[in-house]
């Protein structure tokens, strides 16, 4: 079975959208467009025109930071957009599913009901948050439906990594029936080998990759589908004409600069120290009753009022995130890796807090 046997039938069928500028290069006399002639501000971007719907440099360059080929990459609005053309290209509404392990990163299920796609639900352990992997391979096998396995790694909330066998057996079981898709937003801070390489071995597998967060570039909103040729073509059919803008290219060819690319070396050395510094203040706090330190860039933990500590931290202008509206996370809080005078202002609420209990 190929992967168009996998995809929704009409998006098979589809003509894509030909743009101006994916018709022809933005070179010579442009009067093919409806732009207009000048711009009105000064720029070296040309603001006027549109931007190539997937600039050639920065797919190159990106290709080559992920050690992956130009032609297995799709750059998108970060990977928020690559989940949703994921849905919309290999999800029938009412008939097709996705499979989640929550607790898990909440767009998976939102991409899938706004298509009016079945979510699958495999949980974690509820103490340990242990992936269970057993239960993700039956559920594979019993259902259908299924057509995207999400898998994070390091997984969001918990920042657990997914092994390399547990992959190599979704991925056989998915033969024919599903893609992986493995969210890989947090890999830099991980020491686990990245799942980018194992792309050109498998047509099922398909990796997410951003600038948002280890390379310190959340507002950019630049984010990459990494997949075999056959699945690229088709989001290409739905993606829109100009998915990113022009400075937004710019940006990120700029963050991919050599000289950038030695401080975002010193960025996660100088996070990787201060989570420990982060881990030592947690240790013998008597409101929290357990620490998932994951190898991301955050700390799960769990305390007896997550709401009340939520709020006395916000009084202080120290913002965490709680997750009241998920029950495999009651009382717990996610706290991301800041810098040093963060992490002291969070200490500081937290011996208050500590003083008033």
């Amino acid at each position: 079975m190929t992967i168009e046997n996998l995809a929704r039938a009409e998006i098979v069928a589809m003509k894509p959208y030909s743009s101006a500028r994916k018709e022809a290069p933005g070179k010579g006399i442009l009067l093919n467009a409806n732009e207009a002639p000048w711009s009105l501000l000064e720029s070296a971007m040309a603001l006027n025109r549109y931007p190539d719907p997937q600039p050639e440099r920065l797919v190159q360059r990106l290709a080559a930071l992920y050690g992956t080929e130009p032609q297995n990459v799709l750059v998108t609005r970060g990977s928020d957009e690559g989940i949703d053309l994921l849905t919309r290209v290999f999800c029938r509404a009412g008939q097709d599913a996705i499979l989640q392990t929550p607790p898990a990163f909440g767009m998976y299920r939102i991409a899938a009901q706004t298509q009016g796609a079945s979510v699958v639900s495999v949980p974690r352990d509820s103490k340990t948050f242990t992936l269970d992997e057993a239960g993700v391979l039956d559920a594979l096998k019993d259902d259908p439906r299924i057509k995207l396995v999400y898998l994070t790694s390091p997984s969001n909330p918990t920042g657990d990594v997914v092994t390399s066998a547990f992959l190599d057996s979704v991925l056989e079981t998915a033969e024919g029936r599903a893609l992986v898709v493995v969210d890989e937003a947090y890999a830099e801070f991980s020491n686990h080998p990245s799942f980018v390489p194992a792309v050109g071995k498998n047509e099922h597998l398909v990796v997410l990759r951003t600038l948002s967060k280890a390379w310190a570039s959340a507002g950019l909103r630049c984010g990459t589908v990494i997949a075999q040729p056959s699945v690229i073509s088709l989001l290409r059919r739905i993606i829109a004409p100009y998915p990113l803008p022009s400075p937004v290219v710019s940006l990120a060819l700029a963050m991919l600069d050599e000289g950038v690319i030695e401080k975002q070396g010193d960025l996660l050395r100088q996070l990787r120290h201060n989570k420990g510094i982060l881990l030592g203040m947690l240790e013998a706090r008597s409101f929290v009753r357990g620490v998932v330190p994951g190898e991301a860039n955050f700390v799960l933990i769990r305390v007896d009022d997550a709401e009340a500590l939520l709020g006395f931290c916000a009084r202080r202008d120290v913002i965490l995130r709680g997750f009241p509206a998920d029950p495999a996370l009651q009382n717990c809080i996610r706290i991301s890796v800041g810098s040093t005078d963060d992490l002291a202002q969070l200490k500081a609420a937290f011996d208050a807090w500590e003083k008033r209990l």
